[in-house]
C-alpha cells in the first residue's frame, strides 16, 4: 500500500464471572493447548482484560483516601466498570512493574476488589504481579465470591512476587454469576504490583460459520508494523517511540492484548470503528461470526511449543502478519514454521517494494522500509520462507516479487476446479471476483517445491494460471494453510490512527464494487482457521 499508516491497539476492560465451582488450581504460567482440534472444542472467550490504561491521570493517586483504615473512599472506574482499591493506587513511575504504561499498586494488606459480577462465569483467569520497585517480596492471592461479595473463597495458595513481572494463571470452571478479589497476604509495607488482569468465561463454546466452533485469531503487532504511516492492527489505545525510515523515531499508537471496548458488545449492527485501528473492520467481522481476535503485543515472544507464553502460537488457530516490517529472528521463524506444520493457518499481507530499500529504483518503484532497517514485508516474509532453518528450499511455493504495482482492479480471478481455492473465492463471506492494488506487489509460483500453491488472482498484464504476476494465492505445507495477499490497500478499513492518511478499501473501494475485498479476507481466515 502506497499511502503509510500507523497503529493502535488496547487493553481490554469488562469483568465477568459465575457460580457452581466444578474445580479451583493455579498455575506458574498458562498451559497452552496442542492441537488446533482442542483449542476448539471449548473457546475460553475473554470476557475482561484490565490493564489499567487509564490514560494522562491516574483515577487514584493516595494509597488510603478518607476515611482513613476504610475502603469506603477507594472506589475507582476502570473502563466503565466499579473496583475497590484499599491500600492501593494506580501507577506510572519507573518503579511501578508494568505491562504498558499504568498498573495497580498495593501495600500492606491491600486489596482490590471487582464491586461487580460476571455472569457468564469464568473458566480461567491470568494476572500479571511483580514486586514494586526494589521492593522484597510479598505474597498475594486471588479470592472469588458467587454470592455478589457476602462471602469469599480462595482459588489455590498464595503467590510469591519477584523483581520481574510474571503471569500467575488460575483455574475455577465456574459457572454462573461472581466476582473476584486480589488480596496482599504478607510483606508489610513492602508493595506489589498488579497488571493485565484477563479473565476467560466458561460460557460455552463459540460460533463459528456453519456451526463451527469459534477459531482464535492473532494478529502481530511485533514487527513495527505501526512504522511510519502504518495502523495494521485490530485496536490500539496506548503510544510508543518507533523508529522511521528517515532516521529518528515517531510517536505511534501502541498494540496491546485485547481490543477494547470488549468483543462481548459487538452485534450484527455493530460498525467497524468499535475499535480503531486499519484493520478492524477484518477482526470485528471475525468476531461477528462466532470468532475471538487478539494482538500479539510488541516485546511478546513469538513461540511455539513453550507453555510458559499465554500467548503462544499452540493457542491460536491463524497468525496474521500483516506487512511486518521487521525480519523474525531464528527462534521465531522455527515457531512460525513449526505452528504451519502441524496445523496453524498463515496470513501473510505485503507491500510494494523495489530492487533495493535505499530508494527508487530504475523501474520507478519505491520501497516500503518504514522503520529505516534495511527491510521491508517482502524481504520480511522471503526471509521467512528462505532462511528459516527448517525447510529453506521454498516450502510454500511462492517468491515474492520486487516490485511496485498499481491494478485497480484485476479481473484476472482463477475460474478452476480447486476446492480450496473455490473456497476463499465463493466461500462462506461471500464472491470476491475483482481485486485492487494501490501499491502493491506480486508473487511468483514454483509448484516444483510446493505442487499445492494456487493462483487466485493475477494483474490485468497477466495470464490467469501462469506461475507469475500473482497478486493473491493460497498454499499447504504439512496439515497447515498459508494465504498470501500482496497489498494491504484491499484490507485497510480506513479508520486506524487520526494523523495517519488512511483509505478504505475494505468497504469504500469503488472500482471493485464494495464487496468483492471483505469477501477475499473473510474467506481467506475462515479457511485458515479451517471453519470452512
Amino acid at each position: 500500500m502506497f499511502h503509510f499508516s500507523k497503529i493502535k491497539v488496547s487493553f481490554v476492560a469488562a469483568l465477568t464471572i459465575g457460580a457452581m465451582l466444578t474445580s479451583c488450581h493455579s498455575v506458574d504460567e498458562f498451559v497452552p493447548t496442542n492441537s488446533n482440534q482442542s483449542k476448539s472444542a471449548k473457546i475460553q472467550a475473554i470476557a475482561l482484560s484490565e490493564g489499567f490504561e487509564v490514560g494522562a491521570t491516574s483515577p487514584k493517586t493516595a494509597y488510603d483516601v478518607a476515611p482513613t483504615g476504610s475502603s469506603s473512599g477507594d472506589n475507582v472506574t476502570l473502563q466503565a466498570k466499579s473496583w475497590n482499591l484499599y491500600d492501593g493506587l494506580i501507577g506510572n513511575t519507573t518503579a511501578d512493574k508494568k505491562a504498558g504504561t499504568w498498573s495497580a499498586r498495593i501495600r500492606n494488606t491491600g486489596k482490590l476488589s471487582m464491586l461487580f459480577n460476571q455472569t457468564t462465569g469464568i473458566s480461567t483467569i491470568s494476572v500479571k504481579h511483580a514486586t514494586y520497585g526494589t521492593d522484597a517480596a510479598s505474597t498475594w492471592g486471588l479470592w472469588y465470591s458467587i454470592n455478589s461479595g457476602s462471602t469469599w473463597t480462595q482459588s489455590g495458595t498464595n503467590v510469591t512476587t519477584t523483581a520481574t513481572l510474571q503471569t500467575r494463571t488460575f483455574t475455577l470452571n465456574i459457572t454462573g454469576t461472581v466476582r473476584i478479589e486480589i488480596r496482599k497476604a504478607t510483606g508489610g509495607t513492602n508493595r506489589i504490583n498488579i497488571d493485565d488482569i484477563v479473565i476467560n468465561d466458561n460460557a460455552g463454546t463459540g460460533g463459528g460459520g456453519g456451526g463451527i466452533p469459534g477459531k482464535k485469531f492473532l494478529f502481530d503487532a511485533t514487527k513495527y508494523e505501526n512504522a511510519g504511516s502504518a495502523d495494521w492492527l485490530i485496536d490500539a489505545d496506548g503510544t510508543v517511540s518507533v523508529p522511521t525510515y528517515t532516521g529518528g523515531t515517531t510517536i505511534e499508537s501502541s498494540a496491546q492484548r485485547i481490543p477494547t471496548p470488549s468483543y462481548t458488545g459487538i452485534t450484527a449492527s455493530t460498525p467497524e470503528t468499535y475499535w480503531k485501528g486499519g484493520m478492524s473492520a477484518w477482526a470485528v467481522e471475525l468476531v461477528k461470526r462466532g470468532h475471538f481476535v487478539e494482538t500479539l503485543p510488541a516485546g511478546t515472544a513469538i513461540t511455539y511449543g513453550n507453555t510458559s507464553n499465554p500467548q503462544d502460537l499452540s493457542n491460536y488457530d491463524v497468525y496474521m502478519l500483516i506487512e511486518p516490517n521487521r525480519l523474525f529472528t531464528a527462534a521465531e521463524k522455527t515457531a512460525i514454521m513449526n505452528f504451519v506444520a502441524n496445523g496453524g493457518g498463515l496470513m501473510l499481507v505485503a507491500d510494494h517494494t523495489a530492487a533495493t530499500t535505499a530508494g527508487t529504483d530504475a523501474n520507478g518503484y519505491n520501497p516500503s522500509d518504514r522503520d529505516g532497517d534495511g527491510y521491508d514485508s517482502p524481504r520480511v516474509i522471503n526471509d521467512l520462507m528462505f532462511n528459516n532453518g527448517i525447510n529453506n528450499n521454498n516450502p510454500f511455493g511462492f517468491t515474492i516479487d520486487y516490485v511496485d504495482i498499481d491494478e485497480q482492479p484485476t479481473t484476472k480471478v482463477y475460474t478452476g476446479t480447486n476446492t480450496n481455492a473455490q473456497k476463499l473465492l465463493n466461500g462462506l463471506a461471500g464472491t470476491a471476483s475483482k481485486l485492487a492494488f494501490y501499491g502493491g506487489t506480486s508473487a511468483t509460483l514454483n509448484p516444483n517445491t510446493n505442487a499445492n500453491v494456487q493462483g487466485l488472482f493475477w494483474r490485468m498484464g497477466g495470464t490467469i494460471g501462469n506461475n507469475a504476476q500473482v497478486m493473491a494465492l493460497l498454499s499447504t505445507y504439512g496439515t497447515g494453510r498459508i494465504v498470501f495477499v500482496g497489498d494491504s490497500s484491499p484490507s485497510d478499513d480506513g479508520t486506524g490512527d487520526t494523523n495517519d492518511n488512511l483509505f478504505n478499501g475494505w468497504s469504500g473501494d469503488a472500482p471493485t464494487g464494495y464487496t468483492s475485498h471483505p469477501a477475499l479476507h473473510l474467506n481467506a481466515a475462515l479457511w485458515l482457521g479451517k471453519a470452512q
